[in-house]
């Protein structure tokens, strides 16, 4: 039976054994990393501790039968619970960060590659995921989610035999440990689920605008409409976030690959350009722009779409459909435009457009003098100068449901319909969020 306070003589000869750190005041010894793990390795096959202790080179009748048992039930209670990590003290521990393989058996070993193997699938499978649907494709690099990795790292530690890996799973995914904590946290999980209920309200109101008059809207017309038809009011950024969240999409159509028109042929006259990219001359009836575009509708059916829209208020003034790009669809549009009685034109207004076929021929200039309107047209090659009557072709054939019509009557209805969505209820930007008609409005009460 060893003395319960060892004597000086006792202290030194203990210190002089290599398995020993340190013994404190009240004779408490603390053995090294490596005693312990050669402790457990023996025990576990079969040898008593007070034989691994004399093997050890320790005087038995020094440390006596008590402690060898405390200290033995010690160091199985640590193996149990952290396995080998469990016996490294906290000051290596602190040290390495991280599991160490050194002091890993080979089942511990053979465990922790499985989990880093898991690990590293899972991370690779959802990645595939979204390659495959196209998020980050664009720059060919591809970056998981903090949430997504700790979601991964929770269920490979779930699966795993090993304890104490959080750590280096998290090494190996570039996280922190604590932001993995701070994650599955009571707190963290109580406020993912109340911005998931405030998500899904934003997520109603924004599907009301994106599904208003059954046009299709990007994030800048559902944050205009919003604001002029629900007065609710939300931040550009906001929208775009639960617009990508939920998958609300509002698809883009393909740049047009054909040439819009043949060229200006010689015996036809071009006149110089009066607009100069001047646009918003805040008067409406005066800047009058044109164009002619073609559209696909049907089984390859193909007709094509000719108007004249007010260069002030954006406000289309008069449009023709045909299934024929003749001279006649550029005539009868001006036709039109004088026939409607809600459009007023200024004494210097004129029409600009871009040197195609159809405007600098004898017969349409013809009809323009007539109707005492003047006329401008683009550079050559030079799209911008008619920037505005190109942009709603755009935007045109990305909203109204042109592909889905099957005749040519259908479509005409289809484009009425559009005509008087546009004027009326499609707010923009750049006329102060207001649609066509209220700008218009706007402008002549202030004059």
């Amino acid at each position: 039976m060893a003395n319960e306070v060892l004597t000086e003589k006792e202290v030194e000869k203990l210190l002089s054994n290599k398995y020993v750190k340190s013994i404190n005041k009240a004779g408490k010894i603390m053995y090294t990393d490596e005693f312990r793990i050669y402790f457990i390795e023996e025990n576990s096959k079969g040898k008593f501790p007070r034989e691994i202790y004399t093997d050890c080179g320790f005087d038995i009748n020094v440390i006596g039968i008590k402690r060898i048992e405390s200290s033995g039930t010690r160091f199985r209670n640590a193996y149990r619970k952290d396995g080998m990590n469990g016996l490294i003290s906290k000051s290596n521990r602190k040290k390495t960060k991280d599991i160490n393989n050194k002091y890993l058996s080979i089942e511990e070993r053979y465990q922790l590659l499985l989990a880093e193997n898991e690990l590293l699938k899972a991370e690779y499978e959802v990645l595939k995921k979204n390659r495959l649907i196209g998020e980050g494709a664009d720059n060919g690099a591809l970056e998981l989610a903090k949430e997504v990795k700790f979601n991964i790292i929770r269920s490979v530690v779930k699966n795993s035999k090993l304890t104490n890996i959080i750590r280096h799973l998290c090494k190996i995914s570039g996280i922190s440990r604590s932001g993995y904590y701070n994650h599955f946290s009571a707190k963290s999980i109580q406020n993912r689920e109340k911005k998931e209920v405030q998500d899904k309200q934003l997520q109603n109101n924004i599907l009301k605008a994106f599904k208003y008059k059954v046009r299709k809207k990007g994030a800048k017309q559902i944050k205009m409409i919003l604001s002029s038809k629900f007065n609710t009011v939300y931040n550009l950024k906001r929208i775009r976030r639960i617009m990508k969240k939920y998958n609300i999409v509002c698809t883009i159509r393909r740049a047009n690959p054909y040439k819009r028109m043949a060229k200006a042929t010689k015996e036809h006259s071009t006149v110089s350009n009066l607009l100069e990219r001047k646009f918003k001359q805040q008067i409406p009836g005066k800047v009058l722009l044109t164009d002619i575009t073609y559209l696909t509708y049907g089984k390859g059916k193909r007709a094509y779409l000719s108007t004249i829209k007010d260069g002030s208020t954006n406000e289309i003034l008069a449009y023709n459909v045909s299934d024929r790009i003749t001279l006649a669809i550029a005539i009868d549009t001006i036709h039109k435009l004088k026939k409607n009685n809600r459009v007023k034109l200024t004494k210097d207004s004129f029409i600009h457009s871009d040197q195609g076929v159809h405007y600098t021929h004898p017969e349409f200039q013809k009809i323009v003098k007539k109707y005492n309107i003047g006329q401008s047209m683009s550079r050559r090659g030079s799209c911008w100068d008619n920037a505005p009557q190109e942009s709603f072709f755009w935007h045109f054939k990305d909203e109204a449901y042109i592909k889905e019509c099957m005749t040519l009557d259908e479509l005409k209805k289809e484009i009425k319909r559009y005509m008087t969505y546009y004027n009326n209820d499609r707010c923009q930007s750049d006329l102060e969020r207001m649609t066509p008609v209220q700008y218009r409005n706007h402008l002549l009460a202030a004059s």
